[in-house]
């Protein structure tokens, strides 16, 4: 099996797990783990070689960019204290701790390799802790503190990293050219971002395809990422800057499909990536555990105390950090998301996993340094960094389910409902308004006003049927359920006639092309707004 094979297996056990882990009720990146260290067992499998300058720019980008659609830039600027209490802050305490116990127990790691462990498994991996949260059913005003505190820890944790793997590979370093170094890098992140950004937006407008948009939008984390290093800035946040510009510039009503093309393009794009990435978690277990050997009576102790700082450290930060945020909360009257009791707050310390993060940046540390000298103790720091990865996600991601169920933590979905039921209102009144308008501007019949205004007052109830009134209740749910019904039918003749024209292109002489051109026509009739 040669190097490309293998990648051809990982891709397929990213989707495979997906429903295998649901059948098995274990958390998917846990399962691609393991099916990564059952592969690195069989002799035909190679060891896998990727240049460690590779790693960092073909995996963090896209899987950023993918969990930037999950959020917004309103929904950062409402949670920025609890962000920076919660998630930034908390980057730095661990870089130090953990720098501190790898020095206590490697005598021989130099203080740079050191603060630079600690930088790389310090962040929590958002996508390993959101695909527990979702399929727990946690609420979601914990599911967007994951998320946000994923994002920006991993901003803080590799700008960190950098500076420690520069101050290692050239032996010298300067706490206030560090700190310069920091500033300089948001700095050069931000505007490249909002200027990257700004481009493609003008760009998206010219080319209106959505198929060509979405495939601009595949290059723009990349982009954003390769110019901000260039530049000397901080790559991952350029990509997070860039991708929240887009996502408010994404204001077209009438874009259905450009938002059915990039949702569904990300959501594989962010499965196959992250995929890829925990399963060579588990094929670089072998080449680790290799390098490691002859040392195992340090290396066990360090990566085991490791392993403790970095969940410890966890929590004793998270209790203190949520009680203040909790006052500050209620002192300002603001809408954030935080943890609102202690339960919560244990769920949220035992959801800080490591993973993709962490895993690109051990791998990308350099094999040598400006002197021609191997990098001090790497095999030591791959070692830990691997341990701490797998230890969190087999301990806390199998434990998880366990200890929400225990603590009764559920999602409210009663404040869900209720949300529902508001946009549904404000979306039937929208229409009622704009029904208005075009009455006073052109004359209808009375017969097609009466329609228009029931289609928008369905329009609503359809989505929550809370809308109507009590005694019109069954009513409504009536008219929805033959709706619902007048759509499936629906959606059986599409099927039919569908299949009649990809019948008819195994009939000799029909052109292919105008048997697409007619399948993209009866496939866009079936969507919302056909």
């Amino acid at each position: 099996m040669d190097q490309l094979t293998l990648l051809f297996a990982l891709l397929l056990g990213s989707v495979v797990t997906v429903p295998l882990a649901e059948w098995l009720r274990v958390p998917a990146p846990v399962v691609m783990t393991v099916l990564g260290g059952g592969l690195a067992l069989l002799p035909a499998v190679p060891e896998v070689s990727l240049p460690p300058e590779l790693i960092l720019p073909l995996v963090l980008p896209p899987v950023l960019y993918a969990a930037v659609q999950r959020t917004s830039w309103r929904q950062f600027a409402a949670n920025v204290r609890p962000i920076l209490l919660l998630a930034v802050a908390l980057v730095f305490v661990t870089t130090g701790v953990v720098a501190a116990v790898a020095q206590l127990v490697v005598p021989d790691l130099p203080l740079a390799p050191a603060v630079a462990l600690g930088a790389l498994v310090a962040p929590p991996d958002p996508v390993a802790a959101t695909a527990v949260a979702g399929r727990l059913g946690l609420p979601r005003r914990m599911v967007s503190i994951l998320e946000g505190e994923g994002l920006f820890n991993d901003v803080t944790a590799i700008t960190l990293y950098h500076v420690a793997i520069a101050a290692a590979v050239t032996g010298s370093f300067s706490a206030w050219g560090a700190g310069g170094e920091l500033v300089l890098s948001a700095v050069v992140a931000v505007l490249v971002g909002l200027v990257l950004g700004w481009l493609t937006a003008r760009l998206l407008v010219v080319l209106g395809d959505a198929t060509l948009r979405t495939g601009l939008t595949l290059l723009v984390p990349f982009a954003a990422y390769a110019v901000a290093e260039e530049l000397h800035g901080s790559g991952v946040l350029s990509v997070l800057v860039a991708a929240l510009f887009l996502g408010e510039l994404a204001t077209d009503p009438d874009d259905v499909t450009g938002r059915l093309t990039g949702q569904s393009f990300w959501a594989v794009m962010d499965l196959l990536v992250t995929g890829v990435a925990f399963g060579l978690i588990g094929l670089e277990l072998n080449a680790v555990l290799a390098a490691a050997a002859g040392r195992w009576g340090e290396l066990l102790p360090a990566a085991g105390l490791t392993l403790v700082a970095v969940v410890l450290v966890r929590l004793v930060w998270l209790l203190p950090a949520a009680w203040l945020a909790k006052r500050l909360h209620r002192g300002a009257d603001l809408r954030e998301d935080i943890p609102f009791s202690w339960r919560e707050t244990v769920i949220m310390w035992w959801s800080g996993m490591r993973g993709v993060a962490s895993v690109a940046l051990a791998l990308a540390v350099p094999l040598t340094v400006d002197d021609g000298g191997a990098f001090p103790e790497r095999d030591a720091m791959v070692f830990v960094a691997f341990a701490v990865v797998v230890g969190t996600l087999l301990i806390q991601g199998l434990t998880l389910p366990w200890l929400a169920t225990r603590l009764g933590v559920r999602g409210d979905s009663g404040a869900e409902e209720a949300l529902e039921h508001e946009l549904a209102v404000r979306a039937a009144s929208a229409a009622k308004d704009r029904l208005r308008e075009i009455a006073r501007e052109r004359e209808l019949p009375e017969e097609v006003t009466e329609a228009l205004l029931r289609r928008a007052y369905e329009l609503g109830t359809r989505i929550s049927p809370r809308m109507a009134e009590e005694e019109r209740r069954d009513q409504v749910s009536h008219r929805v359920r033959r709706a619902r019904e007048f759509s499936l039918l629906h959606a059986e003749l599409l099927s039919a006639a569908r299949r009649a024209v990809l019948d008819a292109r195994a009939e000799p002489g029909t052109d292919p092309e105008v048997v697409d051109r007619v399948l993209n026509a009866l496939d866009r009739r079936g969507l919302p707004h056909g």
